[in-house]
């Protein structure tokens, strides 16, 4: 059964960094583009960032480009999400999502077949 395990949300106030990571059953793994989305209350899931499946291709959102980092591990079959200068409303519930073999379409839900159960990322200002 695949599995996608997130871990490392938290409360922070603005202008601090946590770091999401992604344990991940999928196989083989290097054949999975990584993704984050993000869920706020009341508004609908988004994109967040996206690393090809050979890592050497990232995507990010506008919202998050310059602050965030994605990166992933194929040996450790992990990717995580390193979240800096953080803002309110950088405030959701963050997914982890997996796509075999997605080579466009990094922004869109439905290019991915897995996801995570989410952990909650609170920015207090």
């Amino acid at each position: 059964q695949v599995q996608l395990v997130e871990s490392g949300g938290g409360l922070v106030q603005a202008g601090g960094s946590l770091r999401l990571s992604c344990a991940a059953s999928v196989r083989p793994f290097s054949s999975y583009g990584m993704g984050w989305f993000r869920q706020a209350p009341g508004k609908e899931r988004e994109f967040v960032a996206a690393t090809h499946w050979s890592g050497g291709a990232t995507y990010y959102a506008d919202s998050v480009k310059g602050r965030f980092t994605i990166s992933r591990d194929n040996a450790k079959n992990t990717v995580a999400l390193q979240m800096n200068s953080l803002k309110p409303e950088d405030t959701a519930d963050y997914f982890c999502a997996a796509g075999l073999g997605i080579v466009a379409g990094w922004q869109h839900q439905r290019s991915y077949h897995y996801w995570g159960q989410g952990t909650q990322v609170t920015v207090s200002s």
